[in-house]
């Protein structure tokens, strides 16, 4: 997915996809000015779509990764 930075507020877990209801971590501002949500299954599913009519498209799916625990065993 390709990512444009844009001053546009962080996704929370409050921002539901607007195709199934899931947490959104793309958020798709279309060049009509409307905006759309999805979560990152559908995100990927429609996003040659999504480009056509895309003015701006916020990724947020990094956030999916899990950040490595860099703490040994005798540390915590």
């Amino acid at each position: 997915m390709t990512t444009v930075l844009t001053p546009a507020s962080p996704l929370t877990a409050a921002d539901r996809c607007d195709r199934c209801g899931a947490q959104a971590y793309l958020r798709v501002v279309l060049l009509s000015g409307g905006e759309l949500l999805f979560c990152a299954h559908h995100g990927r599913k429609f996003e040659p779509e999504l480009k056509k009519i895309a003015a701006e498209i916020q990724d947020e799916t990094e956030r999916l990764t899990p950040v490595p625990n860099t703490a040994s065993e005798e540390e915590r």
